[in-house]
């Protein structure tokens, strides 16, 4: 694994206050460790090296449970949002210096139980400067806010989707850094607004992931993250995405005819 990762984690997580006005969301526990620990050990079980911590509220907290990052065999360093938020964009463009010349982009509150590996690798191959996993979805863990068709991804929007938009941003992204470094130093932005933006372009690659997401950035999701790791122990590195094992595929894809529903995918950092 060549590139390094940029987790997101400044947010003021006040879907979850009254428990974070203490602490902040990385590190509310999960199964019986903070958040960002599972987050750590799972990156450092598929090979990752290196990881900057974009943080902004209680910041110093974090950095006091990980600090370098030793413990997990990793690399980890810190990009603080200073005095004012800067939103997932302008986190992730302070931190560019840390980076490269390209990284992943991975959500505070999110685990994600896909193959890094592939996706990297599905990334050099596709010549663009950005690429966003997807999951089908039809509104079942949040709303659907891309439209994916034949392998192809065609459109994303955050916001006020058309029909036909069925599948949904898994929250792992893969960014060069000249598509970042559009957006002036130290502005407040959106990812979601660049996403937007690279995939009218074209520019925007698309590859889908076929196991659900966990997240603990609602009280809905904190329970069924709970659930999950307290059920079984994570095997993240089992083949999940369409060019593994057919079998574990299928059965991590949601079944495509139900319309229940499921925890918020929040998009928070």
């Amino acid at each position: 694994m060549t590139l390094p990762v940029a987790i997101l984690a400044g947010g003021l997580a006040t879907r979850l206050r009254p428990m974070t006005e203490k602490i902040p969301k990385s590190l509310v526990e999960v199964g019986g460790e903070p958040f960002i620990v599972r987050q750590l050990d799972y990156l450092r079980r598929q090979r990752i090296r290196e990881v900057v911590l974009c943080v902004g509220y209680l910041g110093e907290m974090i950095e006091a449970v990980v600090g370098n990052g030793s413990r997990f065999s990793l690399r980890v360093s810190y990009s603080m949002d200073g005095p004012n938020l800067l939103g997932t964009g302008g986190a992730l463009r302070r931190a560019m210096p840390l980076l490269g010349d390209a990284c992943f982009v991975l959500y505070g509150d999110s685990y994600l139980p896909v193959n890094f590996g592939l996706i990297e690798a599905e990334f050099w191959a596709s010549d663009q400067p950005a690429l966003m996993t997807v999951l089908y979805n039809r509104d079942r863990w949040d709303k659907s806010n891309v439209l994916f068709v034949d392998g192809k991804l065609v459109e994303y929007k955050k916001t006020a989707p058309r029909p036909g938009f069925t599948y949904i941003d898994y929250g792992l992204t893969i960014v060069k850094r000249e598509i970042i470094e559009r957006y002036p130093k130290d502005q407040p932005f959106d990812l979601a607004t660049l996403y937007r933006a690279l995939s009218l372009e074209k520019s925007l690659h698309g590859y889908e992931v076929f196991s659900r997401f966990y997240e603990i950035g609602s009280p809905s999701g904190l329970r069924e993250a709970q659930e999950f790791f307290e059920s079984e122990k994570p095997n993240v590195l089992r083949s999940t995405t369409h060019r593994g094992n057919d079998r574990d595929c299928e059965q991590n894809k949601p079944r495509r005819n139900r319309e229940d529903g499921g925890p918020s995918r929040s998009g928070e950092s």
